[in-house]
């Protein structure tokens, strides 16, 4: 989820399945809460990376 030719560059993890899962509140598409899709036109790359990290620990627990 890093930009091409931007080293580190958070990209938004959204691919348009817009939808929030009501037992866990996450989104079905990218795996975000919704203060977390609310925050991300705001937040720093820092903080991007961050919610990047999280999205990526839920989509490996969720698949187990």
């Amino acid at each position: 989820m890093i930009q091409a030719g931007k080293q580190n560059t958070a990209v938004s993890p959204c691919i348009n399945v817009c939808t929030l899962d009501a037992a866990n509140g996450l989104c079905q598409g990218c795996f975000r809460t919704l203060d977390e899709i609310s925050v991300w036109s705001s937040a720093s790359n820092d903080e991007r990376l961050n919610i990047l990290d999280a999205v990526a620990r839920r989509r490996k627990e969720l698949s187990q």
